[in-house]
């Protein structure tokens, strides 16, 4: 099992900034893949930034966050953060944490994370 923990959320004005981070615990060594997601009110849960967390390559982001949001890793703390400039109205959403592991076909999820940018 696989124990997934967000924090860092919060309410910010637009242009600001936020750092989450995500700490992965307990049977990890099958995950690969760590990466964000986010669900706004009545929309469905979408992809943000995802990486290899083997590698530290193979990044991908959505094209609405590419340039402003960074994803990186620091695999001694088994944590995986989610860096998010020049914040916009529009990326008012509940956050969650995933690992993902390849070679079981499995995912993690974190409780999720309230982040709130106000105009």
């Amino acid at each position: 099992q696989v124990h997934v923990v967000e924090s860092g959320g919060g309410l910010v004005q637009a242009g600001g900034s936020l750092r989450l981070s995500c700490a992965a615990s307990g049977s990890i060594f099958s995950i690969d893949v760590m990466g964000w997601f986010r669900q706004a009110p009545g929309k469905q849960r979408v992809l943000v930034a995802a990486m290899s967390i083997t590698t530290g390559g193979s990044i991908n982001y959505a094209d609405s966050v590419k340039g402003r949001f960074t994803i990186s890793r620091d695999n001694a703390k088994n944590t995986v953060y989610l860096q998010m400039n020049s914040l916009k109205p529009e990326d008012t959403a509940v956050y969650y944490c995933n690992a993902h592991s390849s070679q079981y076909g499995l995912d993690y999820w974190g409780q999720g994370t309230q982040v709130s940018v106000s105009s």
